[in-house]
């Protein structure tokens, strides 16, 4: 069971390694949104470019003498692999990063470059997961689910961190992939900020943590967004737990929004996010009800590929 006792301890280690990332507003941001005043949390200034480096961290202290000797396996669409790879070479281990084909080249050139191998199998995060847990098995290494504990609850603490810079929040959006920001979000806020809503925000072209969170049970769907680090086919037991019970709401947008919101980050908050790193901004702006009281929106990424870029700017890339 996920603990907020254990977000603190996972906060002590991370915070040895990681600086505290800025809670900034913007005003031209502000304004774009019709004076409704938001905070931004940017965890993309962290060294890995997005928030999941924490859970690399914390995890790269709390393996077991049979992982170290072992080595490493995990799926991903990039964050997650960096994070990964970036915890196995502050502990000295192997680490090999199964990702599916069409994961963007730069992602997958920034895991090579932090020292872990690349295997790119299958077109889903869900065939690459089956293809990871299969060499983790033919291997002997441990395959790391991007919802293992210890990966929660290092994503937790960029939370533990935003409610310490923020104590009166009355919202926070929150991006959605497998769900562990959201679920260490409702952790840290249960014990520092009750009164605070937290919202989680998906697209609607993947929305099996939607569908999960509303049914009360592990539902999978097709994952066709833009937004790699968005794009899961299924919810997972461990973070949908904790969102059943805890989670106040869940906005799905489409990519066009999430677009949107990404144009909104760099014009009016110099900010380049990735199309998971945009879409707190694009939830907040589709809230079924605006807060009453301070909000924060997360920039969780700003891994944004070539093509991510020329694409917001207009600009058609060389095939």
């Amino acid at each position: 069971m996920l603990r907020f006792d254990d977000v603190r301890t996972a906060a002590e280690i991370v915070r040895q390694e990681l600086p505290a990332t800025p809670l900034q507003s913007h005003p031209l941001l502000d304004q774009a949104l019709d004076g409704r005043a938001v905070l931004v949390k940017h965890e993309n200034v962290l060294p890995t470019g997005a928030f999941k480096v924490r859970g690399g961290v914390h995890l790269a202290v709390r393996l077991t003498d049979a992982e170290r000797a072992h080595g490493l396996v995990t799926c991903s669409t990039g964050n997650h692999a960096q994070s990964v790879a970036y915890g196995a070479r502050l502990a000295g281990v192997r680490a090999t990063i199964v990702m599916p084909a069409g994961a963007p080249a730069s992602k997958r050139d920034a895991v090579r470059a932090l020292g872990a191998e690349v295997v790119l199998a299958g077109t889903s995060l869900g065939e690459a997961a089956e293809h990871a847990r299969g060499l983790a098995a033919t291997t002997g290494a441990a395959f790391v689910c991007p919802t293992d504990e210890r990966i929660v609850l290092g994503h937790a603490t960029a939370y533990l961190e935003l409610f310490g810079q923020a104590p009166e929040l009355s919202a926070v959006f929150v991006p959605v992939g497998s769900g562990t920001g959201a679920a260490g979000a409702c952790l840290a806020r249960d014990a520092l900020a009750p009164r605070c809503r937290v919202i989680g925000v998906q697209s609607s072209a993947a929305p099996a943590g939607w569908r999960s969170w509303r049914s009360g049970t592990i539902e999978t769907a097709p994952a066709t967004t833009r937004a790699a680090g968005l794009a899961t086919t299924t919810g997972y037991p461990r973070t949908q737990e904790v969102l059943r019970a805890r989670l106040d709401d869940f906005v799905l947008v489409d990519d066009a929004a999430i677009d949107d919101a990404a144009r909104l980050r760099a014009t009016c908050a110099h900010t380049l996010a990735e199309g998971a790193g945009a879409a707190a901004l694009a939830g907040a702006r589709a809230a079924h009800e605006w807060p009453s009281g301070p909000v924060a929106v997360m920039c969780t990424g700003g891994n944004a590929s070539v093509d991510e870029i020329a694409r917001l700017a207009g600009v058609a890339t060389a095939a």
